[in-house]
């Protein structure tokens, strides 16, 4: 523990309702506040707008402005931020290739006493990035670590989708290729909750079939350019978006792909039901992957599912 740290010197701190308390020295490293002039040393994970400028909070505006240091995915694109809202702070690269080797950096400038900022490209640090790593580092240092809210794509496309909101689960990007991709989109089956995804434009229409194919015909939505002048919802089944986006070509701007769980339980699946799904299973599998993924979202006995696709098979 540091001198400051063991210290009994006491913090004045504002709090929401405007009045004023004073925090001991181990309540203001355990806990960092806003002061009246600078925030407190640590380490702040920033959320930053995705889309629209105006989205950025006062409380994030005040870390930044009075950032020691503002780490960053990709400086060029901060940098314009920066230059929006007037921050001079230092920017530091911080991503996935040199991570290992900026993150010790990172942590010993908060521990000799400075403020430091993690931001993402846009968004809310740590969802999708490396910063996880670094506020874990921050917990096992024992530094302060706090996160100043705002701005998230994979909430805000959730809200905006009008699929069940109080389950889901991120994924974030799928791998790039059809076979890994099919793979990666197995492993979700039975998970019973919305789905998010990131998604490039050009793998859009690709990544919506692989989903029909494997997850089934669910509900699902694509958003894009959350926030900004053409932000767009599109809403339907996988089948019909992923024809649509096949037959249109790729769209502009950042993507986020909301998919609804299945709306078939295997406890309440008529024939009818099954036989339909076994169908629209075997247009782009074989008899035998169809009955596999059949018997996975439903949870019926794959020998059953693989005999009544044989049967359906020879009826054709």
């Amino acid at each position: 523990m540091s001198s400051k740290q063991s210290s009994s010197q006491n913090h004045p701190v504002t709090k929401s309702d405007g009045t004023n308390k004073t925090l001991t020295e181990e309540q203001a490293n355990s806990r960092p506040a806003l002061s009246s002039d600078k925030p407190e040393p640590a380490l702040y994970l920033v959320a930053t707008p995705i889309g629209n400028m105006g989205d950025i909070t006062d409380r994030a505006k005040k870390i930044l402005a009075a950032a020691d240091l503002i780490a960053c995915e990709d400086t060029r694109v901060t940098k314009k931020l920066a230059q929006a809202f007037g921050f001079t702070a230092p920017l530091v690269a911080y991503h996935e290739h040199n991570a290992d080797k900026v993150r010790p950096k990172l942590i010993e400038k908060v521990k000799k006493g400075n403020v430091v900022a993690l931001v993402s490209d846009a968004g809310t640090p740590l969802i999708s990035d490396p910063g996880y790593k670094l506020a874990n580092s921050a917990h096992e240092e024992g530094i302060a670590l706090t996160s100043i809210p705002g701005a998230s794509a994979p909430i805000n496309a959730l809200v905006l989708s009008g699929l069940p909101t109080d389950r889901f689960f991120f994924n974030g990007f799928l791998p790039n290729k059809t076979g890994a991709r099919c793979k990666a989109l197995r492993e979700l089956i039975s998970i019973p909750s919305t789905l998010i995804f990131f998604e490039s434009t050009h793998r859009l229409a690709g990544s919506l079939a692989d989903m029909y194919d494997v997850l089934g015909n669910r509900p699902a939505a694509v958003t894009r350019e959350l926030t900004k002048k053409f932000e767009e919802i599109r809403r339907g089944n996988l089948k019909d978006l992923s024809e649509h986006y096949a037959e249109v070509g790729n769209p502009k701007g950042e993507i986020v792909i909301v998919v609804g769980q299945s709306s078939v339980q295997s406890d309440v699946l008529s024939e009818q039901d099954l036989d339909d799904q076994i169908r629209s299973a075997m247009e782009n599998n074989s008899l035998r992957d169809a009955a596999a993924l059949i018997s996975t979202a439903t949870g019926l006995p794959k020998k059953k599912v693989y005999q009544r696709a044989l049967e359906l098979s020879k009826d054709n």
